[in-house]
Formats: C-alpha cells, sequence, structure tokens
C-alpha cells in the first residue's frame, strides 16, 4: 500500500492512497481524512486503506485521479517526533578522518541520533529556502514512520512499531554547524525544515529488499542532473531500525507519527571510504563527504556547497525499475526570492 498526501485540504492536507505505478490516487476522507488519523487509528483502518489500495489497482474505482507530486505535501506535513540517527558510519568515520579526529569506541554500540525540527516540512519539490554563506547540502537517507512505541522497548520488537517507510532530504547547513555544536547543546539552526518523498509505503509493499529492518536497494541521488550518488541503504547500516526506535524510545514512549530517520545512507565500497561515481564508486549521499574525500585525497576540499538554483533529486527504484517513493526534487532559493 502507498499512502500521500496532497496539499489540499488544509494544514495537514489531504490523505490518498496511490497506486503502484504512482500513477493514480484516490482520496479516503470517509476512511481518514489525514495520514496522522490513519496512524491513530491504524488498527480500524489499514484494512479499508488496503481495500482501497486493491480496487485502483484493478482499475475500479472510476474517480481516481492522476496522482502529480508537484501537487504533495511531505506524507506528514508536520510530525509529533522527527529523530534522525547517524547508523551508517562511514559516513561518521570519512568525516572525522578528514579533521584528523577518531571515532570514539561508543559510536560502534550506541546510535548517534539528534531531535530535529518536525513542526514544519517542506514538499518533496518545495525548494530549499537559504543563504548560500550558511553552507547548504542535502543528505539523501531512508526513514520510517511509527504507530505508538511504548518506552523501553527492545529493537525485535521495535520492527513490528513500523508503520510506513519513505525517503528524506534532511537539510543541513553545514557552515552553521560548528558553531552550534561548540555550545554544547546540539543542532537547532544547522537544521532546517526536511522534505520527504511524496509516497510513503508499507513495509510488505518493499518485498524482499525489507528485511533485517533494513532497505536493500541503491538509494539514487542526481546532483543539477548528472548523477552523483547510489550506494545500497542496505549495505554498511551498523545499527537497523529496530535499533534506532529502541534508541529513541528508552527513557520516553513515542507516538503514532513519530519519524526516525537512518542518518545519511553511506558505503565503504571495498573498505575504502567511498569513491565519486566517475571514478568507478557508488558515490555519495551528501556534499559534505565528497569534501571530505577530496581533503583527504589531496588536502583540500573542492567541491562547493549548494548555490541559489542548484537542485537535487532523490529517488529509489525497485528490481523492475519502477519508483517506488516518487522523487524528491528540491531547488535552493536565496532569502526573500
Amino acid at each position: 500500500m502507498k499512502l500521500a498526501t496532497l496539499k489540499s485540504g488544509g494544514r495537514d492536507g489531504t490523505l490518498v492512497v496511490v497506486s503502484r505505478d504512482l500513477g493514480r490516487c484516490y482520496p479516503v476522507g470517509a476512511i481518514a481524512r489525514t495520514l496522522q488519523e490513519a496512524l491513530d487509528r491504524w488498527d480500524e483502518v489499514r484494512d479499508d486503506l488496503a481495500l482501497v489500495a486493491e480496487l485502483l489497482e484493478r482499475g475500479a474505482l472510476k474517480d481516481a485521479r492522476p496522482f502529480d507530486p508537484a501537487a504533495c505535501h511531505s506524507p506528514l506535513p508536520r510530525a509529533y517526533q522527527w529523530a534522525d540517527g547517524s547508523a551508517y558510519l562511514n559516513h561518521v568515520e570519512l568525516v572525522r578522518k578528514a579533521r584528523g579526529a577518531e571515532v570514539p569506541a561508543s559510536f560502534y554500540d550506541d546510535p548517534l541520533m539528534y531531535q530535529g525540527g518536525s513542526d514544519s516540512f517542506i514538499g518533496p519539490c518545495d525548494d530549499i529556502v537559504a543563504d548560500e554563506s550558511w553552507g547548504i547540502d542535502f543528505e539523501a537517507e531512508v526513514a520510517v514512520i511509527t504507530g505508538d512505541v511504548p518506552m523501553g522497548i527492545d529493537p525485535k520488537a521495535a520492527l513490528e512499531t513500523i508503520r510506513l517507510v519513505l525517503l528524506v532530504n534532511d537539510v543541513t547547513l553545514r557552515n552553521l554547524v560548528p558553531g552550534e555544536l561548540a555550545k554544547g547543546f546540539g543542532f537547532f539552526q544547522s537544521k532546517p525544515a526536511s522534505s520527504f518523498s511524496p509516497v510513503a509505503v508499507t513495509p510488505d509493499e518493499l518485498g524482499e529488499a525489507w528485511r533485517d529492518g533494513k532497505l536493500h536497494l541503491p538509494l539514487e541521488v542526481q546532483y543539477n542532473g548528472r548523477p552523483f550518488g547510489r550506494p545500497n541503504a542496505g549495505v554498511d547500516m551498523t545499527f537497523d531500525f529496530g535499533r534506532l526506535i529502541a534508541h529513541a524510545a528508552k527513557t520516553r514512549e513515542m507516538e503514532a507519527g513519530s519519524i526516525v530517520g537512518s542518518g545519511t545512507v553511506s558505503n565503504k565500497q571495498g573498505g575504502l571510504y567511498g569513491s565519486k561515481i566517475e571514478n568507478g564508486g557508488v558515490g555519495y549521499c551528501c556534499i559534505a563527504e565528497v569534501r571530505m574525500y577530496e581533503t583527504i585525497e589531496s588536502g583540500a576540499p573542492q567541491t562547493p556547497f549548494m548555490r541559489h538554483g542548484d537542485t537535487v533529486e532523490i529517488a529509489m527504484h525497485d528490481a523492475s525499475g519502477a519508483s517506488i517513493f516518487g522523487s524528491i526534487r528540491n531547488r535552493v532559493r536565496g532569502l526573500g526570492r
């Protein structure tokens, strides 16, 4: 089952079921007006939503409409929780190596996680509004939306709380990060609104690609129309989503509609720290990793952060080549433009 939220219908949008080929959609206000309402009543409404999905696939819903990702909010336009992990330690190792720092041993046993702003997300085709001097970067990730999660849940049980899977562009303003972290109180201004894929899907929709709490498919990033990265999201993921959810819920309950991110997808590629696509590697999911790799190789970064007018596109395709979630396509726009 695939779900999306159209921008019509107020602040929290209108919930629609989307066909597998992402060609058509059907509003389901009679079942649940919004995705949050569906998540709050998941056990009650899931079968009804699945029936609509089945009828949509059979062409039995005559008033189904064309699906337009540009008309979508992020599936949850706002959420009760956005907790982003850093499950791919190659990303952490690369950034730290470039500045001559070691990775603490605890990082390999205890996930990194920060609590991001969730009162507002930008749509999958909306602009990133930021000043170039802030060091604008994209971060392509996988994320999950949970149902209610009890405090102290174990990782295996935590996997059963996953309701939906989706992609995310976790925007980072790199030049603001050092000053914020130096205060010892974490990210705030350096983490603006994130953008999620037009469509969120139930784990069963992913078939064999969803196993062990990981999504085993390449995450594809195009930057200004050119291939930038396609690392496999199921490879080199030190902490699966069960571990990440259990970590987030160690000392608190999590409510239905909480979003947990994987962190930037990153592959070691044969024990190295990675390589650009043009050099035969699988590339990267953020500009910071490229800059760190360039620093390691040549002593200084060469690739600039995003500039006004730059565009990033993030997508994932199944084994047959069909888009699963639709594409995130964010363009950078300056303040006041």
